[in-house]
């Protein structure tokens, strides 16, 4: 460490504590030439996490933009706020690269609302899929109400056949859906 008095490229520590609660270290300086001393503080910098836009351009992520995104999907659902915030802002501490494509905040969003709320599901996945006709819409609808493990011919009971099933665009043209 230079000395800040006269600039030589030596210093001796004399005294380091640990300063805010942990996350800084504070050590007490004398420089061997002047004999002036002085105080340095050594903190980690952690690089933040990027994100890949679909353009290529590159931002830091925000975990307020992914909350918003989250709660405007789980508006007036019974979802506690308080589980997508700790979503959106533990987010950064489960991805392991530096880089993040927005596709996959995107794709890890979709399968934690799918989790959470069938109907918060579907509503972020219109604006992030961007649906383009009211058939892709259906189509994932479709796809979210299917279970895993039944077959179309197993359980008859419980599942209608394609013939019995009214058709869902027509009835979301009627607003009957």
């Amino acid at each position: 460490m230079n000395c800040p008095f006269c600039g030589n490229p030596d210093s001796r520590v004399l005294d380091s504590r640990p300063s805010d609660e942990g996350s800084v270290i504070r050590r007490r300086r004398e420089c061997p030439a002047c004999k002036r001393r002085f105080t340095t503080y050594e903190r980690a910098q952690v690089e933040p996490l990027l994100v890949i836009k679909r353009s290529g351009r590159k931002e830091t992520f925000d975990p307020n933009k992914l909350l918003r995104g989250l709660s405007l999907a789980a508006q007036k659902r019974p979802i506690d706020p308080e589980v997508l915030q700790e979503f959106a802002f533990g987010f950064e501490d489960t991805v392991k690269e530096m880089e993040i494509t927005s596709e996959e905040i995107g794709l890890r969003s979709l399968a934690f609302l799918k989790e959470l709320d069938p109907v918060a599901y579907i509503r972020f996945a219109s604006v992030y899929r961007e649906f383009d006709s009211l058939e892709n819409f259906i189509e994932e609808v479709r796809k979210l109400d299917r279970k895993p493990g039944k077959g179309k011919k197993a359980h008859k009971s419980e599942e209608k056949s394609e013939e019995e099933m009214p058709d869902l665009a027509d009835e979301a043209r009627l607003g009957t859906v």
